[in-house]
């Protein structure tokens, strides 16, 4: 199966869907290169779809992502009454198309960094992947929200309403994004991604990798091959991160001792902050404030 991936941000945004309805014998129309990504997602019946050399059988409850620099076409007529919805849209970022196996790719625009550290305010950017041909993990909420899509239509107009179907859009992003993560499950990624939840949210208090495996069910090794996988960094060093990027905040947003921040954070020395703060922002916390002061 194939993947689009997309550099967000900027986010695709929508232009316009509608639900469209064929009988027996009717075929999808052949266009080339329509300029905007045609998604299709049946209701009732099937599609049979050529794009590029792939042929697809999409059926209630799947969906079909065709790219706006291809052709596409029908390989057979419907066999039934056959009803789908349509939506285009377009970015203007970057886009790309990969292999199911592989990985989600940097792009010229983003910044090779450890995934705690960045800039203050600098925008980071990452991939939204979704999939070419999938089967839909909720498509009655698929079809509720393409369906709202098709209510505002009418009053497309009036000012608000670009704001309202794009974030219907996001949401019809979303539910195509969960389906791709569902159809790859990666033993490696569910394991890192409950160690950083873990992480996150008792930063505050005294962690040990024996302790982090007790409540994951997981051996400590594994925890950190898994991390060190997913993240690029070891349990023990994305804690560390995660609060002196919790610090940071401190520092812009209150006017706490150094002392007490490294405190709030999980810190028992705050000479020890200190050092891990410099080591970590190339400056020390109280010169790091004096910036927003």
């Amino acid at each position: 199966m194939n993947i689009i991936n997309f550099t967000v941000p900027p986010m695709p945004y929508y232009i316009v869907s509608g639900l469209h309805t064929f009988s027996p014998g009717h075929y999808h129309m052949s266009r080339h290169n329509i300029k905007v990504f045609d998604l299709l997602v049946v209701k009732q019946g099937c599609l049979y779809m050529n794009e590029g050399g792939l042929t697809f059988q999409v059926r209630a409850g799947q969906a079909l992502l065709l790219r706006p620099d291809s052709h596409h076409f029908s390989t057979d007529s419907c066999k039934e009454h056959t009803s789908y919805y349509w939506l285009h849209f377009q970015t203007v970022g970057d886009w790309n198309i990969s292999e199911a196996t592989a990985t989600a790719p940097e792009t010229e625009h983003t910044r090779v960094e450890h995934p705690l550290h960045s800039d203050e305010f600098n925008i980071r950017t990452f991939t939204l992947q979704l999939p070419q041909y999938t089967s839909l993990l909720q498509p009655s909420k698929m079809e509720e929200l393409l369906s709202q899509l098709n209510q505002l239509a009418p009053n497309s107009h009036l000012s608000d309403t670009p704001f309202q179907q794009q974030l219907l859009f996001q949401e019809v992003l979303q539910q195509l994004s969960a389906s791709l993560r569902h159809e790859r499950p990666s033993p490696s990624k569910i394991c890192a991604e409950q160690a950083a939840s873990y992480l996150r949210s008792h930063f505050r208090e005294r962690i040990t990798a024996q302790q982090l495996g007790e409540n994951l069910n997981f051996h400590p090794v594994y925890i950190a091959r898994c991390m060190k996988k997913e993240y690029g960094c070891a349990p023990m060093d994305y804690l560390l991160h995660y609060r002196i990027q919790q610090s940071k905040l401190l520092l812009m947003q209150t006017s706490y001792t150094i002392a007490r921040i490294a405190e709030e954070v999980g810190f028992n020395q705050a000479p020890y902050f200190s050092s891990s703060f410099v080591r970590i922002e190339g400056t020390t916390p109280r010169e790091f404030r004096q910036r927003f002061s």
